[in-house]
This record gives structure tokens, sequence and C-alpha cells, in this order.
């Protein structure tokens, strides 16, 4: 249903993705691309971590760090990432690079889980407002095994207001929309109120479009 939902999205902004080349960046097992290849996308994973691509990847799976695509400029239509930019250390160099691969005029999908969302520390959610390191404690002490993430090092704090100003001041894309990815009503306004977005929101969609260059 996420897949969907999100492809969805997609179309919704920029048409039918049939005939269209599709890049999902950090995708993970797949699922995203086979919902754009369904669809009639050429649709190509780039995932950097091998034990998130599981037992059958996509056909045609790249393994590829996210900071340096081995792609040309311009490839895509369409770059897709979902709920990887809270996992990256340099959330500026990872967006240049969507940017880069993108075409003019292209469209860029970008979600992310927000630190203070009630979903901000992932599985050891919500205690992470309680701290992160007490958080990761009190997972291992309830289910026995290491939490996935540590804050860091594969999960970090990234916040609604200051990547709205970091894109914002961007001279490669425009922000065509930013809202809560999941709510049903009033997912943009919730963006707008600084404080408040960084609770409500949850997971924040951004809609970039690739400006000339």
């Amino acid at each position: 249903m996420l897949a969907r939902d999100a492809v969805d999205q997609v179309e919704a902004y920029d048409g039918p993705v049939a005939g269209r080349t599709v890049l999902d960046i950090g995708g993970g097992s797949g699922y995203f691309t086979e919902e754009f290849r369904r669809r009639g996308a050429h649709a190509h994973l780039l995932e950097p971590d091998m034990a998130e691509l599981g037992e059958k990847p996509p056909d045609g799976t790249v393994v590829a760090d996210g900071y340096l695509l081995p792609l040309r400029d311009g490839v895509a239509d369409v770059t897709f990432s979902s709920n990887v930019l809270e996992h990256v250390a340099d959330p500026e160099t990872f967006l240049s690079e969507l940017a880069r691969v993108t075409r003019p005029g292209g469209l860029i999908y970008v979600s992310f889980t927000n630190w203070l969302s009630p979903w901000g520390g992932h599985e050891w959610a919500p205690w992470h407002y309680f701290g992160a390191e007490r958080a990761r404690a009190r997972y291992l002490r309830r289910t026995g095994t290491p939490a996935k993430h540590t804050l860091g090092e594969n999960l970090f704090a990234v916040h609604i207001g200051s990547t709205l100003r970091q894109v914002r001041a961007r001279d490669d894309v425009t922000v065509v929309s930013a809202r809560s990815r999941y709510w049903p009503f009033l997912a943009e306004t919730v963006v707008k109120a600084p404080g408040i977005r960084e609770f409500a929101t949850w997971n924040l969609l951004l809609i970039l479009r690739r400006c000339p260059p």
C-alpha cells in the first residue's frame, strides 16, 4: 500500500509514469521500484546496503552510494527517495546528487521521518524523546536484540525547519510542495506552522522540480 500511495503522489504532481525513467534511490528491497514498473515506468533501484536488498531484488538493481551515483547528468525523469534523508550524514550532498541525475524540469520526490516526529526514533520510538541512548537501551531490554539504528551512525536528527531553509536556498531545484506525507487533510498547512510542524508532520514530503542548468 505504501508503494502504491507513493507512486500515486508522484503521478498527482507529474502525470503518468508509464514510459518514463525513474530512479529509486535507497529503495531497500525494491517494492517502490516494482510498483513503478507495474505502471509502465523504466524504473531502476540503486541501494547502498546489500543487507537491505533481500533475497530477490528487482532485476538490474545497482549497489551504489547516494553520494556518488554512477549515472550521467540528467538521466532521470523522476528521482525518488523515500525515507532515506534521515539516514545520511550529509543531506546537502545527497540532494545535490538527486538533482544532478534528474533532467531539467524533472521531478524529485524526497520524504523523510523528522527527528521530533513520534516515529523519529524508528524502532525505538517514541522513547527517543527521552534521549537516544536511553531509548536504545530500553529497546535492548525489551526485545533482547540490539537496535538496528544508532544516532549519529545510520540515523540522524533531521528537522523540518532547517531542511526547508536549505532546500529553498538551493539554485538547482525549486520547491513545488512541502507537506505531510501521510496526513489526508491540512497536509501543507501543518508544515507552515513552525514548532508544531516538527511534532505534527510525522513525515515530510518534498516535491522538487529540477531547474535548468
